[in-house]
């Protein structure tokens, strides 16, 4: 493990640790599931609530310019994940915009009654397609095709295949240029789930043709405990676009108050119910954490983590204990997934000791890599507390046998 320091040294990303209120005492290798407290955003968030929201009252929508916020926000993620300005909306939640894109989707492909899916991809994106099904009165179909496969599983009754870029068990990425383009040669519409991608490598999709994406920003973006998604939305398919939830915000004059829905002609009619400003302003100062460095040098050393804790679990005699069930680098997202029967109670034990990662049911210790603040030194901390959590079978003490509601 000698090339700790140096890696550290030579890191691009190393002032950006500083931008992030990061605990005494923790390694944090759970940014894949919360990212930690930029300080921006917590400043912000004393601005908008003692400032904005307690002096400015309700002028703040003009004064602070709330009212453009799901817009200014989703235009910085757009650039985050290769999308020109216009193209993508900060609003809701994954499963609610969910639920409007299909819709959408849907209706963009008449005669066209199948939505696909693999069966391995994060249950609530499933559970969104079962309950637009019942909605429509079992007109339609939930179709499951294979990961490793997916032209395989393609045929012309696919209004839209729906994925997670990247599978939140194991970490296998699709080559998204590649399947997007299988799912067009087939006539079908492509959305995908960015929600382990966006500000964790490289994303493309105005260059990879993508239809819809969706998102959060709770993970990668450090936007905070159930801070909002957002949604893409191709420019060439707007003036098409229809989704189902017409709330006001989405009306092309909403402050007309006109009693018939008009919806906004771009990106906008995403928008249904008044936004939380709070939590979107909160996730507006996280975003500019990004502002000095490319999605590239984040991609680049997010590769250079992993490898480098492969290698320390290789010197700790770890690699035959823990096996690895994530896919070769060019073929995963920026995390490592771990197969051992006693996944749960290491990762307890894990916690303890200060180093924090996760659990995925039913056998999965999930290794998360957020290159802005994550450092080599603390993945030599981390694999030294691993190792004799492992190999004094500390795992095997009561206390971290027991479930909790959150894993």
């Amino acid at each position: 493990m000698t090339a700790m320091n140096h890696n550290d040294k030579q890191d691009e990303l190393a002032h950006k640790r500083a931008a992030f209120q990061l605990p005494k005492g923790k390694v944090y290798l759970d940014g894949n599931s919360l990212g930690p407290l930029p300080v921006a955003a917590r400043e912000r968030a004393r601005e908008v609530v003692e400032g904005q929201w307690g002096d400015d009252l309700i002028s703040s929508w003009n004064t602070h310019d709330w009212i453009h916020l799901p817009a200014t926000v989703g235009d910085k993620i757009g650039a985050l994940t290769g999308a020109a300005p216009g193209q993508v909306v900060c609003c809701d939640s994954i499963s609610v915009n969910l639920f409007k894109v299909l819709s959408a989707a849907l209706k963009m492909r008449p005669g066209r009654h199948v939505i696909a899916t693999t069966r391995d991809n994060f249950p609530t994106d499933i559970y969104m397609v079962e309950g637009l099904i019942e909605q429509l009165s079992d007109a339609y179909e939930l179709r499951f095709i294979d990961e490793q496969d997916i032209a395989g599983g393609l045929s012309e009754d696919i209004a839209v295949v729906m994925l997670t870029q990247v599978n939140f068990r194991t970490g296998f990425k699709h080559n998204m240029q590649q399947v997007t383009q299988q799912v067009h040669d087939c006539g079908g519409l492509m959305l995908w789930d960015l929600a382990h991608s966006a500000g964790a490598f490289t994303v493309e999709l105005d260059a990879c043709k993508a239809d819809f994406a969706v998102g959060c920003t709770y993970k990668y973006l450090n936007g905070g405990p159930g801070a909002p998604a957002f949604i893409y939305v191709a420019r060439a398919h707007q003036q098409y676009y229809r989704q189902p939830l017409s709330g006001w915000m989405g009306h092309a004059s909403p402050f007309a108050f006109l009693p018939g829905y008009e919806p906004d002609e771009g990106i906008r009619q995403n928008l249904s119910g008044t936004p939380g400003i709070i939590g979107m302003s909160v996730l507006d100062a996280a975003l500019s954490v990004f502002d000095d460095v490319s999605m590239k040098q984040i991609e680049t050393k997010s590769r250079a983590l992993m490898r480098y804790f492969l290698q320390c679990l290789e010197t700790a005699g770890l690699s035959d204990v823990l096996t690895l069930v994530s896919p070769h680098e060019d073929c995963r997202g920026s995390q490592l997934a771990f197969r051992h029967p006693h996944s749960y109670a290491i990762c307890q034990a894990w916690i303890d000791e200060g180093i924090i990662a996760d659990f995925r049911a039913p056998d999965i210790l999930r290794v998360g890599f957020a290159p802005l603040y994550l450092r080599f030194t603390d993945l030599d901390d981390a694999v030294r507390s691993l190792a004799a959590i492992v190999n004094e079978k500390r795992y095997e003490r009561p206390e971290f046998n027991q479930k909790n509601m959150v894993t």
